[in-house]
């Protein structure tokens, strides 16, 4: 009888059912089926959503339980750990893996070297928080964060003005300059599913971060200006049609690809609505809602699973 080793997503596999009991494996091999094309896309809108606040608390953990001292390390540590994930992910053949690696290795990255970086800079220069009435508004990272718009709007340049992307807002605006002619390449360039995910999520975020600090900031509007609001309910509804779309799409790479930007501009609503005071946001005192915390992680890690599960079901049959 021959030696087999056995894959990891089966390792995985039988650590979650002996952490979790059987009803995980069940769900997982229930969604193994193939994907109908609404199932694939609120599939992918949701491994993304729950990235989000789970990002957050994650900073939050990391920098009550490391303590000032040793939170700059950490930082750099996860940063580090984000790009071996990114570098894995370009060299992995299967685009939904790499994908998957992108996305987690842009929110590795966005946390280690982007918010903590920022909140060291902030503690460095005496930048204070916004509080009011004894409540934290706006953390010292946040004043400081805007003043990385210079480099984002050069950024901006760059995929507007020097090349073709798939984007289609960058490609219509290139057409409305008559400038898409003038970037068509003459042999196409590689493409890595893994750098197009972690650029696209690190982009997308750090410019709508800023969308919202401008708003916030009474010098410009405020929180409860029109502006803000205009902002909420045209974010609802631009994910909304954007979601829409999401639902259409067969792949489940492109998809989460595709739930990127929906979900990050919903995002916005649920930023502004806590901003707000409509619900309470757990994720930034995770402490305090441990089991809502894990129940979170426990869903991305069945998400996950189980559609690693299905393409490898689904590959295993593309061999037979």
């Amino acid at each position: 009888m021959e030696n087999r080793v056995l894959p990891d997503d089966y390792v995985a596999l039988c650590l979650l059912k002996g952490y979790f009991g059987v009803f995980p494996i069940r769900l997982i091999k229930l969604m193994n089926m193939k994907l109908d094309k609404p199932l694939t896309g609120i599939t992918a809108f949701f491994i993304v959503l729950l990235t989000m606040p789970l990002g957050h608390a994650a900073v939050i953990l990391l920098q009550s339980a490391l303590g000032k001292d040793h939170v700059v390390l950490a930082g750099l540590l996860s940063g580090l750990a984000g790009t071996a994930m990114l570098l894995f992910g370009m060299r992995v053949s299967k685009e939904l893996v790499a994908t998957l690696l992108g996305l987690f290795g842009a929110l590795f990255v966005w946390a280690g070297w982007i918010e903590i970086g920022f909140e060291y800079y902030a503690k460095r220069l005496g930048i204070e928080p916004v509080m009011l009435n004894g409540e934290l508004v706006t953390k010292a990272e946040y004043l400081l964060m805007p003043s990385s718009v210079g480099f984002f709007a050069v950024v901006m340049l760059y995929y507007l003005f020097g090349v073709r992307t798939g984007c289609r807002f960058f490609l219509w605006f290139q057409r409305l300059l008559g400038i898409d002619k003038v970037l068509e390449q003459p042999v196409r360039l590689s493409r890595s599913s893994a750098m197009t995910t972690f650029m696209e999520f690190i982009v997308l975020l750090w410019g709508f971060y800023m969308v919202l600090l401008f708003a916030y900031d009474d010098q410009f509007a405020g929180d409860r200006h029109p502006v803000t609001c205009f902002i909420a309910f045209g974010s609802l509804l631009w994910s909304v049609l954007l979601f829409v779309k999401l639902i259409k799409i067969i792949r489940l790479d492109c998809a989460i690809r595709y739930a990127i930007p929906t979900v990050i501009i919903f995002w916005n609503v649920v930023e502004i609505l806590g901003r707000w005071n409509v619900f309470t946001e757990i994720w930034i005192d995770p402490s305090n809602y441990v089991p809502e915390i894990v129940l979170m992680t426990v869903v991305l890690l069945i998400l996950i699973l189980s559609v690693l599960y299905g393409e490898r079901g689904a590959w295993r049959g593309s061999e037979e």
